[in-house]
């Protein structure tokens, strides 16, 4: 008869380190803002629009008629606030959803940072 002796180790199982968590590097982090990929559309509207502000004082040079240049003046505003109103959705886009992808008090900061510029907007 043979006897079979059991070794037991009494080895502990430690639970996994967690690794410490890697810094969110972000677009934003490295100098690209919101309406980068668009520059260039953004330049040429910009150019459109300097062109319109342009023409207003030309309007005013050659004494056209009051109604005529406000009208001018209509369309230049609504053309600054369209460029405006795409601006601030591509800060929306990329500015706060990097900082809600880093979340602590960046997040905050850039949701108060947007609400105020909103609040610039709706005065105008």
């Amino acid at each position: 008869m043979s006897t079979r002796t059991t070794e037991t180790t009494d080895a502990t199982t430690e639970a996994p380190q967690a690794e410490p968590a890697a810094e969110i590097v972000t677009d934003h982090d490295r100098g690209i803002h919101g309406y980068h990929h668009q520059k260039d559309e953004h330049l040429k509207r910009l150019r459109r629009i300097e062109g319109q502000i342009r023409g207003l004082q030309r309007m005013v040079d050659e004494d056209v008629y009051c109604i005529d240049i406000l009208t001018q003046v209509s369309a230049s505003t609504k053309a600054l606030q369209s460029f405006a109103l795409q601006l601030l959705e591509e800060h929306l886009r990329h500015c706060v959803a990097d900082a809600a992808v880093k979340g602590g008090d960046e997040i905050d900061a850039k949701v108060e940072e947007a609400t105020k510029a909103i609040a610039r907007l709706l005065r105008t």
